[in-house]
């Protein structure tokens, strides 16, 4: 099938790595996209700090309403007045105390020393003047920074809630930045993908394109890709977010732990988090063995509707409509089952990890509740628990598309790493001008341990006309094959001036060669540009004189065809009959106006009528070139130069129309007869 590199096992495993090797050129952007992330994580962790900051200041001092309060403060400064033996100075400071409790809070005092500490490291236009904030700029005032009933200040209560915005809405746009620029790359990494694959599928062999299935081919090329699409552009930017605001999730609870000397938690995660991801660890690698089975399937369906559309006419011919749907319902079948089965356990892995991770937090607020822990020591240790959530699902759902990519990026690599291309020389000739012979010297063509031709020898001056003929299966197309160089002789050589057409460039040695098919091969555009194929800079009047001698002007402008050279041929030229068509190709031929021709007889499916008007045709595209003719209809080659017969590819037979006919024990006698006789009849 082609040169692969490295054992399966291997290829497999370095399947996500070859995808990241696509992002490298767009480095600058991707860098963006994780310092982005990055970002989020330490905004997140600002913000996790700020909670239990908020919570403490709402719940201290909150515990009986204030009348209770009130009432409860009173009594105490009675009987401090009452109290004997004090000054008038320890009377004040007692009850400044009493109704300012800072000093004996260490929640409080915890917060202005912050807020001290923060003023005179970063330079910050406040200071803390014992029970006092005094603001610097934009204007100069000053507050009590704890107020009645020992609650810390609106003011300070309002900077926690700003600093909280602040970092809030710096994750959020970081996460903005993270996502477009992450997303961007994913899109961008795929339409490469589909470039290379397209690059490397154009210019694999023909014995390539006669092995494999075009069904199978088309969903590689585009369900394989659309798979990896969804995967990277989606998933690059919770892979590159989702780690890093887990990570601040920890540090933020390794902090509250550290700093309330309360090390359950940590437990519980120490426990928890490698519970949570073990469904990520064995549900992923089977999600990927169940998604490649199932792009497997998908081909299948793609080829089998391929293989139906392409084939019609013969379908409506043998009325197997019904067959055919049939199979095609069990075929889709088949991938159905295998896409529940992949829905199955990817749906399978989400809910496995949130009962986990639930079972976890209840196990929390039952010890804490246990303990007495207080609410600002749950918000600290819970609220990063409970923010890590998402990003842990996000990475749930980020692993099982992945897994689904890599399942595809597999088949991917598969068909790029298949090399059936042609090997061209690095110091190849360049053949700007065809001047002497084509030669082909021993030549020999075997096709899976078969061999089709065999020790074939013939030459072709300039100039002059060889035909070949003979039974189906004989060799001859594969000799205008070898010719052309669409395959290589696997013995002997093909030579043109002397040259073995392997040590020539292949696009100059195609430019000198032109070749009418058959079958005539029309693409779905236009007459003008199925004339101009292979000459794009070619004027419309060349393409109209080309249309002229090949005798297609005038169905093309005789009203047959509304919009005249600007009307759409169709899919494989269906809007054309098959006259229409050869004389389109034989145009196109013209156009080109190569040296060399080959042609595979252009006339043996056509009426009377039709052919003679192709058959004017060809003859004037074969005026004054070099021509290799494969003939079905003996009468159209009685003027070659020489006449080739072939029978199980070897050369029985070789001379002009008169010499063979003087055989009458020969082979071309034969047919010329019998072809004659059923010409006749």
């Amino acid at each position: 099938m082609g040169r692969r590199s490295g054992n399966e096992g291997e290829f497999k495993a370095q399947s996500y790595f070859r995808l990241l090797k696509y992002a490298r050129p767009y480095w600058f952007r991707l860098s963006v996209g994780i310092i982005s992330g990055i970002l989020v994580g330490g905004s997140l962790l600002v913000s996790l700090l700020m909670v239990p900051r908020l919570v403490g200041a709402v719940e201290h001092g909150t515990g009986s309403g204030e009348a209770a309060q009130f009432e409860k403060e009173a009594q105490d400064v009675v009987k401090i007045l009452e109290q004997p033996g004090l000054t008038r100075e320890e009377r004040e400071k007692a009850v400044q105390d009493l109704l300012h409790p800072v000093d004996n809070d260490p929640q409080l005092t915890k917060m202005l020393n912050e807020a001290r500490s923060a003023a005179e490291k970063y330079g910050l236009p406040f200071s803390v003047e014992g029970r006092e904030i005094v603001v610097s700029w934009p204007w100069k005032f000053r507050f009590e920074a704890v107020g009645p009933g020992g609650r810390l200040a609106w003011q300070i209560f309002a900077v926690y809630v700003f600093v909280f915005i602040i970092a809030w809405t710096v994750k959020n746009l970081a996460t903005f930045i993270s996502n477009y620029y992450t997303h961007w790359v994913g899109a961008k990494v795929v339409a490469d993908l589909r470039d290379k694959i397209f690059d490397k599928l154009v210019n694999q062999s023909l014995q390539y394109y006669g092995k494999i299935d075009i069904g199978h081919l088309i969903s590689r090329s585009t369900n394989d890709t659309s798979a990896i699409e969804n995967a990277v552009s989606n998933s690059v930017a919770d892979l590159t977010s989702a780690p890093i605001q887990i990570f601040a999730c920890l540090v933020a609870i390794l902090m509250a732990c550290r700093e309330y000397e309360s090390y359950s938690l940590v437990v519980i995660l120490l426990i928890g988090v490698p519970v949570i991801f073990l469904p990520i660890h064995f549900l992923g690698r089977k999600i990927r063995r169940v998604y490649r089975k199932s792009f497997a399937r998908i081909a299948e369906v793609f080829s089998r509707m391929h293989e139906v559309f392409t084939g019609i006419r013969l379908v409506k011919a043998y009325n197997t409509e019904k067959m055919e749907i049939e199979r095609f319902h069990s075929e889709n079948r088949r991938y159905f089952k295998q896409v529940v089965r992949a829905l199955r356990l990817q749906l399978l892995l989400s809910p496995a990890m949130e009962v986990v991770a639930v079972i976890s937090t209840l196990v929390f607020f039952v010890y804490s509740y246990s303990q007495g822990v207080s609410i600002t020591e749950i918000a600290a240790l819970l609220a990063p628990a409970f923010m890590a959530y998402r990003p842990i699902k996000d990475l749930s759902k980020v692993v099982t598309s992945i897994q689904r990519s890599m399942a595809a990026a597999d088949r991917y690599f598969e068909l790029i790493d298949t090399d059936t291309s042609l090997p061209e020389k690095p110091n190849a000739v360049k053949l700007n001008e065809f001047r002497d012979r084509i030669e082909l010297d021993h030549a020999e063509f075997s096709y899976e341990e078969r061999k089709i031709i065999d020790d074939v020898s013939f030459e072709i001056p300039k100039g002059q006309m060889v035909a070949v003929v003979g039974e189906t299966g004989s060799g001859k197309t594969t000799i205008a094959n070898l010719i052309a160089r669409f395959y290589d002789v696997t013995g002997g050589a093909v030579k043109i001036d002397g040259v073995d057409v392997r040590d020539y460039e292949i696009a100059s040695l195609r430019r000198v060669i032109g070749v009418v098919n058959q079958d005539a091969i029309l693409f779905n555009d236009t007459i003008a540009n199925n004339i101009a194929y292979g000459c794009p800079e070619a004027t419309r009047e060349e393409i109209i004189e080309a249309a002229k001698l090949a005798n297609a002007h005038h169905f093309i402008v005789d009203g047959r065809h509304a919009e005249g050279y600007d009307t759409e041929v169709g899919e494989k030229g269906f809007r054309l009959s098959g006259g229409e068509k050869q004389r389109v190709a034989i145009a196109r031929a013209i156009l080109k106006n190569p040296p060399i021709l080959i042609l595979d007889e252009a006339t043996s499916a056509l009426d009377t009528v039709t052919e003679k008007l192709v058959q004017e045709a060809l003859n004037r595209v074969m005026a004054n070139r070099t021509v290799f003719a494969i003939a079905h209809r003996l009468s159209t080659i009685r003027n070659a130069n020489k006449i080739i017969v072939l029978k199980d590819g070897r050369i029985a037979e070789a001379g002009t129309h008169e010499e063979l006919m003087k055989n009458e024990s020969g082979i071309y006698f034969r047919l010329y007869n019998t072809q004659f006789q059923l010409d006749e009849e």
